[in-house]
């Protein structure tokens, strides 16, 4: 043994939130707020990929016109499986439960949540949700489509509907009281010195999204209930042979479902905030205006339901304020967008895979917003309801752009989550694989749409093949671009580098605590003095070193 050996001193491993306690106990016990982001991420990744397995099938029968895959009862379970899953149990939860569970403490100052067991008790509603409807699919699935339509779901169809309902009605209890604990912490428990007009923009995102969780889901609770009383008892509530309405159902569920698209856009808006103040060493242009442009989404957002029903027989004056309204929905998100592309002009911009992603963010959700103006104007509604450019429309929303934003949070963040650097030529490539095979997939559907196809058919006539076999192609591509980066981040919790404490060197508390954080996130409680995005400060102070990338 050579005295440089014998001589060699193991560096002692810090203490984190990772390593304080081990055992399978340890974590399903847990109740520091960051062990159950990753529970969260654990769960949603297992869900994510289940339904992107349905999307696949769907589009592995959608390649040929004939329809020689699967059934069409098979078909009808599949895209109503694939919604459902992906809306409930990833789209919804994704970013507030895993990147807001491990975040809003930190960035407030705050040791943890204000109810740690609350927390806890969030996850274990989901779980038991998400397994029901696990259970629903292994014992025949439902064909409801993810929309529950009456009277379909409470009188004709012979599927699983009251086991899906009751499914989301409990996850929907995991959804409430997340924005609950969300909301009280971020009252309650900022640093001193964090004012609201300090506060990141992640968290203003996160606070308009949970005023709708808690406001909104309630609504879904109680219709999906309706729904089970109606098929189990045939109360008459939504079925029109029993003396019910069945468009007291659209309107209950456009109620919550509308501005749930915002629970999933929001905080992926504020993650694109932080990635583009970071990434541009800028402020955030027009700090209050973005601000504000959050809450006024959540509360436009309340307002807009019924454009998903101008089809449904409700008046033309009716479908007028609506489409009014939807128009006026535009204006907080265009703020966002314009303030962003402010905030990048003349910044010293770096193309690093977060940044890749907030791009791409920028770009899929302008797509997926201004085709949604098509869609609030009565009369070119009327032409494209129920086809593929409602299809295009919405997942350029909530796939283009939630996920993005999702992504992009998850490569800026991980270094903080997991102490470990990814590798950075993978993950820019994985950025950019996600953004070609996401618009192979889904525009040739605006056009397919246009065209006239409709969606939730099976067969189609030959003439549409070729749009549908790129789409079938694109998503092939795409999902390889998902999974670049679950393979590379598991990589790195092995293999990667140690992580630095700051390595973006980015502003916020959550980066002035190390890599990965401690139980209680501190070793004392912050003070804050400055504002927030103090870049020009922190580039001055460190000399505008270059961030560490893996």
């Amino acid at each position: 043994m050579s005295m440089a050996t014998a001589t060699a001193v193991k560096p002692v491993e810090r203490e984190n939130y990772l390593n304080k306690e081990y055992g399978v106990g340890s974590w399903l016990l847990t109740t520091d707020h960051k062990r159950i982001a990753l529970l969260y991420l654990i769960s949603i990744t297992f869900f994510f990929f289940i339904g992107g397995f349905f999307a696949l099938l769907i589009r592995l029968e959608l390649l040929t016109p004939a329809g020689d895959l699967v059934q069409a009862d098979t078909y009808n379970k599949l895209f109503t499986q694939h919604g459902q899953i992906m809306v409930f149990f990833f789209l919804i939860p994704s970013i507030p439960a895993v990147l807001g569970n491990f975040l809003v403490p930190m960035m407030v100052g705050a040791k943890d949540l204000a109810f740690p067991r609350i927390n806890l008790l969030s996850w274990y509603l989901y779980i038991i949700g998400g397994a029901m409807m696990v259970h629903c699919m292994l014992t025949g699935g439902v064909d409801t489509g993810w929309t529950f339509y009456t009277p379909f779901s409470t009188a004709f169809s012979n599927t699983k509907v009251i086991e899906a309902g009751l499914a989301i009605f409990v996850a929907g209890f995991s959804s409430i009281l997340t924005g609950l604990n969300f909301v009280v912490t971020i009252h309650r428990m900022r640093a001193p010195g964090m004012t609201w007009s300090r506060l990141p923009l992640f968290i203003w995102a996160h606070y308009a999204t949970s005023i709708i969780q808690i406001l909104g889901t309630p609504i879904i609770a109680i219709t999906l209930v309706l729904v089970i009383a109606e098929r189990a008892l045939h109360l008459g509530i939504f079925d029109p042979k029993l003396g019910g309405d069945p468009l007291l159902f659209q309107h209950l569920f456009w109620f919550y479902s509308h501005p749930a698209v915002y629970i999933m856009i929001l905080p992926s808006m504020g993650v694109v905030t932080e990635i583009i103040a970071c990434f541009a060493r800028k402020r955030i242009f027009g700090y209050s205006f973005v601000a504000f442009s959050s809450i006024a989404i959540a509360v436009f957002g309340f307002l807009v339901w019924a454009h998903h029903m101008f089809v449904a027989g409700i008046s033309v004056y009716a479908a007028l304020v609506f489409s009014i309204l939807s128009y006026a929905v535009a204006v907080p998100s265009a703020v966002k967008v314009f303030n962003w592309t402010a905030t990048l002009y003349k910044g010293s911009i770096r193309y690093d895979a977060p940044m890749l992603y907030a791009f791409g963010f920028i770009g899929l959700f302008t797509m997926g917003g201004l085709t949604g103006l098509f869609l609030a104007a009565l009369g070119i509604d009327v032409h494209v309801h129920d086809t593929y450019f409602v299809i295009a429309h919405f997942h350029y929303i909530m796939v283009g752009g939630a996920v993005m934003g999702y992504l992009g949070g998850m490569h800026f963040w991980w270094p903080k989550i997991s102490g470990k650097l990814y590798p950075e030529g993978w993950a820019r490539l994985a950025a950019l694989i996600v953004f070609i095979g996401f618009n192979l997939t889904f525009f040739p559907q605006f056009i397919l749409g246009y065209l006239g196809m409709p969606r939730r058919y099976y067969q189609y006539p030959p003439e549409f093949q070729v749009l549908n076999v790129l789409s079938t192609a694109g998503a092939t591509v795409l999902a390889v671009g998902y999974l670049l980066p679950m393979c590379y981040f598991l990589w790195s919790m092995r293999y990667g580098k140690p992580a630095p404490d700051n390595p973006w060197n980015a502003a916020g508390l959550e980066w002035q605590t190390q890599s990965p954080p401690t139980t209680f996130n501190f070793e004392k409680e912050p003070v804050v003095t400055w504002e927030a995005y103090n870049y020009e400060e922190i580039d001055a102070r460190t000399g505008g070193e270059a961030p560490i990338v893996g």
